[in-house]
């Protein structure tokens, strides 16, 4: 039997994944010569950071952008954050709800910031991570219910009657 709740833990996982995915795969479409001039300089410190105060050019300024934009986004702990809901799924523990609200306020405002964007699709995952967790919390409070219920019905039948004859 499934727990409740992993479908919509399993749609969530996959609206996370390739939103990172697709962020990732955008990026690099569209800046592959700077992400190919990292490569090219060798990749330690390709994206300096640089405190003096030096005059910024508009190369320096487009090779950084293009960092914070990809790997130093939030688009590669989100696809981690998608394998770990679709792990912790299939294994039938649930997400707690703070990060589903957590998730959903984020892309919310996200969205609102910059408009049009698919950030609005990550709060819809954010709200199935929260439905998926009262729906399990639903069932947990049946199951202790049914089993209450249960052991009272037994417990009444394999105890001795309350009234003696003296």
């Amino acid at each position: 039997m499934t727990r409740p709740g992993v479908r919509l833990l399993r749609w969530a996982s996959g609206i996370m994944i390739v939103l990172g995915a697709g962020h990732l795969s955008l990026l690099a479409v569209f800046s592959w010569t700077d992400i190919a001039g990292w490569a090219g300089r060798g990749v330690w410190a390709a994206v300096p950071l640089d405190l003096a105060g030096a005059e910024v050019t508009a190369a320096a300024l487009r090779n950084a952008l293009t960092f914070w934009a990809g790997p130093g986004s939030f688009a590669v702990p989100l696809i981690l954050l998608g394998c770990l809901t679709w792990h912790l799924a299939g294994r039938g523990v649930s997400v707690p709800a703070w990060l589903g609200w957590g998730l959903a306020v984020w892309c919310l405002v996200g969205g609102v910031l910059l408009v049009p964007s698919p950030y609005f699709v990550g709060a819809i995952a954010g709200v199935l991570v929260v439905l998926a967790k009262r729906r399990q919390d639903r069932a947990d409070r049946e199951g202790r219910k049914g089993r209450a219920d249960r052991t009272d019905r037994t417990d009444r039948a394999t105890t001795a009657p309350a009234t003696f004859d003296r």
